[in-house]
């Protein structure tokens, strides 16, 4: 197939508008195109409030039409899934620890080579994962086992559902192709900002454990990893315990991988009694910005109707202090919401559900963390210093885990007391409460300087993103891992058959490059398992 770029059409486009576009430009007949696909699709804004699609599009030509493509670059479009040949072994069946994109991805993987893998998740089915976050966000209790961080499908199921990543590969392009044979929309193949969505993502993720049962997988929920053993200096077993019942049972195995997110500190915490080599790493700290959605479409496009999708933004600003301040995972007609795992804690994210279609836009506003700001000599420092900012967040915020939350003009304005506390331009999100306080409680002294010297730079570039009456909630402190779990040429840690994979890793950040990792992990146990 040939590729066809920068193909400009309206933003309701049809197939025969696509077709049009494609003669108007390379001056071909509909007769001529045997088969299209589209491979890239994009808004462009830059002539606002012009605003149409860009399309590259891969296309199969007769013979006699090819002459007219010969300047166009040749292109191999595919929709297979993960497809791995039957492994023989006589090893023990590999066990998977975490359900989200690495072990569900390393999981699906496997099972498709016959290895029948168990994988372990401390949290429930996503439907009475559901229920439990609901129960939580209504003002309930937290269920530290069962929540935004943990559960069939991980942190990200509730989240946008993005896809976007800053790697694209076979792996990558495997991993959107399995999202779509698992019930994903089609678009997420093309569109330039992919998303599932978290309400659409629930259904994919449960068609995905069902295939990987079907190939003779197993997943147990409620079901806590709690160490393994060893012989001769390898993985032997697995300790295994039930959340619920507290009973625990050994699970004989040749190849652990430990995919457990970002936020399983109990597991970090394991490795570094054990001897597994870890690293600090760098993070990122702040809060939640919280704007209304028709004002960041007038900034993006220039106008706002019925046609355009919810706008979205990425900014980023490089600061004299020599701190880096950028949005991260913003959630176009979205919201924030309540992510803790830990009891005690206040921890935001953001969400959004397919349609995008809420009143308000939100992101993160991050400044860059390094260990040397938390450094006191224990691999596991950043985890505490994490703990430490999200647990005066839940003081600030009285103790029931409402989220502190201030207006940017009184944060600029350094107010300790009597908040604007009229939400009438932007109402918060967040359940089960927000309580204005003052946000400086509630984060390194440094972040609160970064963020007040950002914000006005960052509203330079966007219009509307810093307004006085946008909303700031804290703390948004799980981004990514203050951990690095090392690995080898082979991808395996300092154990024989311990492998780790994904965010929780260190190696992935967001839903495909997390997947992408739990694909390569796979490999390398399938080549571990056959040896």
């Amino acid at each position: 197939m040939k590729l066809l770029t920068e193909l400009k059409v309206n933003l309701n486009y049809t197939e025969a508008d696509i077709f049009s576009a494609i003669s108007k430009k390379y001056r071909l007949f509909r007769d001529e195109i045997i088969s299209y696909d589209i491979v890239r699709e994009s808004l462009d804004a830059r002539q606002k409030p012009n605003v149409f699609v860009k399309l590259n599009v891969a296309v199969q030509v007769k013979k006699q039409a090819e002459g007219k493509l010969k300047s166009c670059n040749d292109i191999i479009v595919n929709h297979l899934g993960v497809e791995y040949d039957t492994i023989e072994t006589n090893k023990a069946a590999p066990v998977i620890v975490g359900f989200g994109p690495a072990g569900m991805f390393a999981g699906l993987a496997l099972a498709k080579a016959g290895l029948k893998p168990v994988i372990l998740e401390q949290g429930k089915p996503v439907q009475e994962r559901q229920a439990d976050i609901d129960k939580f966000w209504n003002g309930g209790k937290l269920n530290k086992h069962s929540n935004v961080q943990f559960g069939e499908g991980g942190a990200g199921t509730f989240s946008d559902g993005k896809l976007a990543s800053n790697v694209s590969n076979e792996y990558t392009k495997t991993v959107i192709n399995e999202f779509i044979l698992n019930g994903a929309p089609n678009d997420i193949f093309y569109s330039f900002a992919p998303h599932i969505g978290s309400d659409k993502l629930k259904e994919v993720v449960t068609n995905i454990r069902q295939k990987i049962e079907n190939l003779g997988g197993k997943v147990m929920f409620n079901t806590c990893f709690s160490g393994f053993e060893l012989k001769n200096g390898a993985i032997s077993s697995v300790k295994a315990e039930n959340v619920q019942t507290g009973d625990v049972v050994n699970i004989e195995t040749s190849a652990l991988i430990l995919a457990v997110g970002h936020s399983a500190y109990s597991t970090y915490k394991f490795l570094e009694k054990t001897g597994v080599e870890l690293k600090q790493k760098p993070f990122a700290m702040g809060v939640r910005i919280e704007q209304s959605q028709n004002d960041i479409n007038l900034s993006q496009y220039g106008k706002n109707d019925g046609d355009l999708p919810a706008a979205n933004y990425k900014l980023a600003v490089h600061l004299p202090n020599g701190r880096s301040v950028f949005t991260f995972c913003m959630c176009p007609g979205g919201y924030v919401v309540a992510s803790s795992s830990d009891e005690e804690t206040v921890v935001t994210n953001g969400m959004s559900y397919r349609a995008r279609d809420g009143k308000n836009a939100n992101s993160a506003v991050l400044v860059n963390v390094v260990p040397e700001d938390y450094d006191n000599g224990n691999v596991l420092d950043g985890v505490e210093f994490q703990h430490k900012y999200e647990k005066l967040a839940f003081e600030l915020g009285g103790r029931d885990y409402s989220a502190p939350a201030e207006k940017v003009k009184d944060f600029l304005n350094k107010k300790t007391d009597s908040f604007d506390e009229k939400m009438d331009r932007v109402v918060a999100t967040y359940r089960p409460k927000i309580k204005f306080a003052d946000l400086s409680k509630c984060l390194p002294d440094f972040v609160v300087e970064s963020l007040r010297d950002a914000l006005p730079l960052m509203n330079n570039k966007i219009k509307n993103f810093a307004n006085d009456d946008n909303l700031l909630i804290g703390v948004e402190s799980r981004s990514s891992a203050p951990v690095q779990i090392s690995r080898d040429e082979n991808l395996m840690t300092n154990i024989t058959g311990l492998y780790a994979a994904g965010e929780g890793a260190g190696y992935a950040g967001g839903i495909t490059s997390s997947a992408a990792d739990g694909l390569k992990i796979a490999e390398k146990v399938m080549e571990f398992l056959k040896k």
